[in-house]
């Protein structure tokens, strides 16, 4: 969902299960005035957690977008997203964090996850097109190897932040 107004202090967060009134998150987080965040539902079921990040959205200069990267894949290893020729944009990213806004210039960009310090690419992350005066998060979510019954497989989602 887009921002929601939420005033300042220490807030209560309940996130339910699909179709249901359980919550499988109660979560406290202090809120500052004047800040965004992001909440993130994350890891396996059986141990659910938020994961709540400020958002910097500041405007990015002529011709930029802002990016950031967002590990939210519990058996994945921390990664490296590069170009498709090994050059580095977000280093060794591990499970539960996220990067700072990063300004790129505007564009399309073929990226990879690879296993930090390594070549070894884990997921393409293809045709990312990044609109200049755009702030975006790109998560990777899902499992490198999905538990039995659950077809969640590593996958990137990419969100416009503003």
């Amino acid at each position: 969902t887009g921002y929601l107004n939420v005033e300042a202090g220490n807030r209560n967060f309940k996130v339910n299960a699909a179709g249901t009134t359980t919550s499988v998150i109660n979560a406290n987080a202090a809120v500052d005035p004047n800040t965004n965040y992001s909440l993130f539902a994350i890891n396996r079921l059986s141990s659910i957690e938020a994961l709540l990040l400020v958002d910097d959205l500041t405007a990015p200069a002529a011709g930029k977008a802002h990016v950031r990267f967002v590990h939210l894949s519990p058996d994945a290893p921390a990664v490296d997203v590069t170009l498709t020729d090994g050059t580095v944009v977000f280093g060794n990213t591990s499970f539960k964090s996220g990067t700072a806004f990063t300004p790129l210039n505007a564009g399309t960009y073929n990226l990879q996850a690879r296993v930090a310090g390594t070549s070894t690419v884990a997921l393409e992350i293809p045709n990312v097109s990044l609109a200049a005066g755009k702030i975006y998060t790109v998560f990777a979510r899902g499992f490198l190897a999905p538990p039995a019954g659950n077809t969640n497989a590593l996958g990137v989602t990419i969100i416009a932040n503003n």
